[in-house]
């Protein structure tokens, strides 16, 4: 039984620290300037064994006018209204300003339990002036520094008492796990600021539930609000506007663009909300490319179209834009409407369930691979290196979004603009519209692993050696041995050797007789008595017979 917490005070004295300090995470921004809380902001919480239910709300001015600083009071005063206890919250190190009486008179009169709160009081300074609190009516101040964590244990003495008070007053939560059908779909509502986000989802839920204004800038927590749709409970995400990177300089807006970022990270379905006059702009075009990279479901949402004059031309050109600029997220649904008026908004929820539907959508591995060949047929993939590649079959791996791996031979040589085609072909041909797919090619393996006879291996099974045969009465050579070549035979990989071919006697006698004449026309006799002639033979010395 969680125990509705209200933290309230004014500007600038720790109330978003403590948020974040019982909530355990980093959710509210905080920084050293005032007014940095607009919006309440709502989150589950723990003090020692106690469950709580935390609502972080802005600084309290005292104002009733139209300004912006009277509507966050008002903001402040529905979160008191639902709480069950407020922890009153002051600056032990300033004291108690004239500010902190106005406010404690009006939580007098609302007649809700009270914890006083005296924050930052690290030190033997600020405790001594935390003491004035006491004036406030509300009892002993408790010494608290949300920063450091000091004091928590009073703190949580104080709260275990209204707890047992009560105790019994709310139903027990169930613990089990959710369901898919029952747990809450998780929206988030991004664009760039003035664009009408937060006056869409007020618009949604029924109530001045978000701070609206013509001033822009307005929202700067992610702010999440459960809501429930036709028996679906439904999480939408208010987030603040996101602007080019060139134009955030101060360090409050890099943290609203950081928790509107991580809001779209833990969104399942996104809707982009931007304004007719300047939509699809390039900070909308990078928006939407973020979206697709994190893999969420995207829904356009054109706002303020009540003032549009040629609603039919209008639409007509968003849509040719949508799919010119915006290609790996064509067919994501357009929904044209008014958040100040409500005109088109009953067609919001509808398309992001739909969105939602696809997203999570599975794919049957037959139905997969019938298409495959389909679109195999219809368009081949290309050659590369003069070797085409071949797609062998299919599967989806998981959903959200839906994942699926291509086994091919050859898919390191997988071109682009071929897997770009396969993915358009699968929104298309299953129906998933503005869904980002995702395509994974991978190298065929020798069985597929879908089947029957690859159980599930995506390598197809190990081989095994054959034994060698042995003939009758012959002893098996040993595993290990190598196996001798036959004696004559020439080792594996010798280039053979040239025969010779024999001349024909005819041939030889001529290549005989054309070596001799050649060596008698180079031999000159010699002059010399008893030189051997021509021939070799020397000359004779003795008579003539």
């Amino acid at each position: 039984m969680p125990l509705k917490i209200a933290i309230v005070g004014r500007p600038n004295v720790g109330k978003s620290t403590l948020f974040n300090r019982l909530a355990g995470k980093k959710l509210a921004i905080v920084d050293d300037r005032p007014g940095v809380t607009r919006d309440r902001r709502y989150a589950t919480g723990r003090l020692g064994d106690i469950d709580l239910e935390l609502i972080d709300t802005a600084g309290f001015e005292d104002l009733t006018d139209q300004s912006l600083e009277a509507r966050m009071r008002q903001q402040t005063e529905k979160a008191i209204d639902e709480c069950d206890v407020a922890f009153f919250v002051i600056d032990a190190r300033e004291g108690v300003t004239a500010l902190d009486r106005i406010f404690a008179a009006i939580l007098r009169k609302l007649d809700k339990p009270v914890v006083m709160i005296a924050n930052k009081a690290e030190g033997h300074q600020a405790a001594a002036t935390a003491e004035e609190a006491r004036v406030l009516g509300f009892g002993e101040p408790l010494h608290l520094s949300a920063e450091h964590g000091e004091g928590m244990s009073e703190l949580y003495e104080a709260t275990e008492q209204y707890r047992q008070l009560v105790e019994g007053d709310f139903l027990a939560e169930d613990d089990t796990d959710e369901d898919d059908e029952t747990k809450p779909v998780r929206i988030a509502i991004i664009g760039r600021p003035n664009a009408g986000k937060s006056t869409l989802v007020n618009k949604l839920l029924g109530e001045d539930r978000l701070l609206v204004g013509p001033e822009a800038g307005i929202t700067r927590d992610s702010i999440s609000v459960d809501w429930e749709y036709e028996g679906r409970t439904i999480r939408l995400v208010d987030t603040a506007g996101l602007r080019r990177k060139a134009r955030v300089q101060e360090k409050l807006e890099k943290l609203s663009t950081a928790d509107t970022i991580r809001a779209i990270t833990f969104a399942e379905v996104v809707v982009l909300v931007m304004d007719h006059e300047n939509a699809f702009e390039t900070q909308d075009l990078q928006i939407a490319d973020l979206i697709e990279r994190e893999g969420r479901a995207l829904i356009y949402a054109i706002s303020k179209w009540d003032t549009v004059e040629a609603p039919q031309t209008k639409l007509a050109e968003m849509l040719e834009i949508s799919e010119r600029m915006l290609p790996q997220l064509r067919g994501t649904p357009l929904v044209t409407l008014s958040g100040a008026t409500g005109r088109g908004v009953e067609r919001l929820m509808p398309a992001v369930l739909k969105a939602y539907r696809n997203w999570s959508a599975k794919v049957k591995t037959r139905d997969l691979n019938d298409w495959l060949a389909l679109a195999v047929q219809r368009h081949p993939p290309p050659a590369v290196d003069g070797k085409r590649i071949k797609p062998k079959y299919m599967a989806q791996t998981k959903g959200r979004p839906p994942t699926f791996v291509l086994f091919a031979a050859r898919a390191y040589a997988m071109p682009d603009h071929y897997r770009r085609y396969l993915i358009n072909s699968i929104r298309e041909s299953f129906d998933l519209p503005g869904v980002p797919i995702r395509l994974t090619v991978k190298a065929n393996s020798t069985v597929n692993p879908y089947t029957e006879e690859g159980s599930g291996a995506v390598s197809g099974p190990s081989r095994v050696r054959a034994k060698p045969k042995v003939k009758p009465g012959e002893k098996p050579a040993h595993p290990n041995r190598v196996r001798q070549k036959a004696k004559g035979t020439a080792p594996a990989g010798a280039k053979p050797k040239p025969k010779v071919v024999a001349k024909p006697r005819a041939d030889a006698l001529n290549a005989k007789s054309v070596k001799a004449k050649a060596i008698h026309k180079s031999a000159r006799p010699s002059t010399k008595p008893g030189a051997a002639g021509p021939g070799g033979r020397s000359k004779p010395t003795g008579r003539k017979r």
